[in-house]
């Protein structure tokens, strides 16, 4: 399985992008899926999460929001309302639970977002 994340790019405050994040194989067997970014110096952060319900830093709430299609086994960020703090690398994430409480995610490439002031 691959993931290959696109749509990111400049953009002025208030703007607004959607990434996407390209599937290889059917999306609906994985148990989550989730947006995550890192801005440089900082650790990697959970921006948002669908799977046994949908969650949203309180950072981004209100402006982002995360979709999954599975009919072209796609994972979506909309992002609203960009503000310069939202400049980062943004990843995307499958999550499957396998025996237990072993956990198997796989990453896909960030594609940068930056938001000018």
């Amino acid at each position: 399985v691959q993931l290959q994340a696109s749509g990111g790019g400049l953009v002025q405050t208030g703007g607004s992008l959607r990434l996407s994040c390209a599937v290889s194989g059917s999306i609906s067997r994985f148990d989550g899926l989730a947006w995550f970014r890192q801005a440089s110096g900082k650790p990697r952060e959970l921006v948002a999460s669908v799977g046994g319900g949908t969650n949203y830093a309180d950072s981004v709430k209100g402006r982002y929001t995360i979709s999954a299609d599975n009919a072209d086994n796609t994972l979506y960020l909309q992002m609203n309302d960009l503000k310069p703090e939202d400049t980062a690398v943004y990843y995307c994430r499958t999550e499957r639970h396998l025996k237990g409480w072993q956990r198997e995610y796989l990453w896909g490439q960030g594609p940068l977002v930056t938001v000018s002031s």
